[in-house]
C-alpha cells in the first residue's frame, strides 16, 4: 500500500509548492531594480535554475533508472513550481508596451540561450554523477 507521500498528486504537490516557494523568494532577493532600471531578472534566474536542475535530474534517470517519484517530485512539481513561462511572457510584454524593444529582446535572447545552456549543462552533469 502505497503511503500519502509516495502518491504521484502529493509528490508533485510538495515539489510545486516548494518550487513556488523559492521562486517567490527569489523575487525578492533580486529586485527587478538591481541592474539598474527594471528587467526581470530574478525571472531569469529561476528560468535557468530550473532548466539546469530538470535536465540534471533527466540526466540522472536516463543513467539510473530511478523510480518515477524523483520524477514527478523534482521534474514536475519542483521545476514547474519554480520556472515561470507566464511570468517570463508576461514581463517581456510589458517591457514591450513601455517601448522597452532592446530589453524585451534582451528578456527573450537571455532566456532562450542561457536555459538551453543550463539544460545541455545539467543533463551532462546529471548523467555523470
Amino acid at each position: 500500500m502505497k503511503t500519502l507521500l509516495s502518491h504521484p498528486y502529493a509528490l508533485v504537490f510538495i515539489g510545486g509548492g516548494l518550487g513556488s516557494l523559492l521562486r517567490f523568494g527569489t523575487g525578492r532577493l533580486i529586485p527587478a531594480t538591481l541592474v539598474g532600471s527594471a528587467f526581470p531578472l530574478a525571472i531569469l534566474v529561476v528560468n535557468v535554475v530550473a532548466s539546469l536542475v530538470l535536465s540534471c535530474v533527466a540526466g540522472w534517470l536516463l543513467v539510473r533508472s530511478a523510480g518515477e517519484e524523483v520524477r514527478l517530485l523534482v521534474g514536475v512539481g519542483f521545476c514547474g513550481g519554480l520556472s515561470t513561462f507566464s511570468s517570463f511572457s508576461h514581463d517581456t510584454l510589458v517591457l514591450l508596451q513601455n517601448g522597452r524593444i532592446g530589453a524585451a529582446f534582451l528578456n527573450i535572447g537571455l532566456n532562450v540561450v542561457l536555459c538551453l545552456l543550463a539544460s545541455a549543462g545539467g543533463f551532462w552533469l546529471g548523467q555523470k554523477v
